[in-house]
């Protein structure tokens, strides 16, 4: 029997989903391995991002990235100062914003 893909989604700011994104990888829930886990190879992750940047409070209010998870490793990336989130690998598609007018 074929697993049912899953669909998640992730909350992030707009800078933050961008280093994801330019770097094919997913993190989520300030780097727990936990949900990265019960994703599967085939699921797919769409990005919400309340805020463009995480130092500012700027609404934002969109979503901002959509990918598939490939591969069935989580891993961990040494970001320095002793924070070594999990991560898990992404192949993210190239989405263009069109802008709808309701008149």
């Amino acid at each position: 029997m074929q697993k049912k893909t899953r669909y998640w989604i992730g909350v992030a700011s707009r800078d933050h989903v961008v280093k994801g994104v330019n770097g094919g990888f997913a993190q989520l829930c300030h780097g727990k391995e936990t949900p990265l886990k019960k994703m599967s190879t085939g699921d797919w992750i769409v990005y919400y991002s309340s805020k463009k940047n995480i130092t500012e409070n700027t609404p934002y209010q969109k979503f901002t990235a959509l990918g598939k998870v490939i591969g069935d490793t989580v891993f961990q990336y040494d970001m320095g100062n002793g924070f070594i989130p999990f991560r898990r690998n992404i192949d993210f598609i190239k989405i263009v914003q069109k802008h709808l007018f309701i008149r």
